[in-house]
């Protein structure tokens, strides 16, 4: 077993059972105890958790990065602002691709009044589409992994090679200065590496408290996205850096200001 698949199945038992035991990790991932504390070193490192004796607990609640029902149920107020600020960026007959999430989705609910095309791969997003007569939808195939409304596999794979849109709105589990742009799980670095590739403005939908936050795997750098679309709390000095890398960015007024 690959050391990051390791990663992703101590996540997801710490996930479950708020602390893991590197006895038991052991006997589950058939590896070594030793494996399994410079694995546990390894995620604490990264900002996952935080290594207590003989195993490891979750980190303060506002320090975590929380799994993803928790994450879009968070922030909702923030999003809403964010998914705004997108939709006025949208011109009539665009061809966009929403990735996966609850700020594209708050994009989705926004939709309507003007003709545009959007490609999706959230099963979520394509109902929020279904009725509105403005919108052509176009809907990448594949299986749901887990309880996400995201699709993932070779149809839609496929189909990206084809695929050509003005402008992909898109989010990350963590933002990151040095380490870039991150997820918590290996089967959606491909994809997000994929759609980043076949658009011609790439827009990154976070607000603030994902910044400076790292998920378990890199799928692009600062330097892949032309935009970010976040919201007035980010920090000075990493909008500063944006600038610098002449990344155009769109801030949303935060009420808790």
């Amino acid at each position: 077993m690959l050391s990051v698949e390791r990663y992703e199945k101590i996540l997801d038992e710490l996930d479950k059972s708020k602390v893991v035991k590197v006895s038991e990790l052991s006997i589950n991932l058939g590896v070594t105890e030793k494996t399994i504390r410079i694995d546990l070193e390894s995620l604490e490192k990264k900002g996952l958790l935080k290594r207590i004796h003989g195993g490891a607990v979750l980190l303060e609640e506002e320090d975590r990065i929380f799994p993803i029902n928790e994450r879009q149920l968070s922030n909702n107020e923030r999003k809403v602002a964010i998914a705004k600020k997108a939709i006025k960026l949208i011109n009539d007959q665009d061809t966009i691709l929403l990735d996966g999430g609850s700020t594209t989705l708050q994009i989705a609910s926004l939709l309507g009044d003007f003709p545009v095309t959007v490609i999706t791969n959230d099963i979520k997003i394509a109902n929020e589409l279904l009725n509105k007569e403005k919108v052509q939808l176009m809907v990448l195939g594949g299986s749901r992994m887990g309880t996400s409304s995201s699709l993932f596999g070779v149809e839609a794979s496929d189909l990206l090679k084809r695929i050509r849109v003005n402008r992909l709105f898109f989010g990350a589990t963590g933002v990151s200065v040095e380490h870039g742009l991150t997820v918590l799980n290996s089967f959606h670095v491909e994809w997000k590496r994929q759609i980043i590739g076949c658009a011609d403005r790439v827009t990154l939908l976070a607000d603030s408290t994902k910044f400076e936050k790292v998920g378990l795997i890199q799928f692009a750098t600062l330097d892949d996205v032309d935009e970010v679309i976040t919201d007035d709390l980010l920090d000075k000095h990493i909008l500063k850096v944006l600038k610098e890398k002449s990344i155009s960015i769109t801030l949303s007024v935060c009420s808790k200001k």
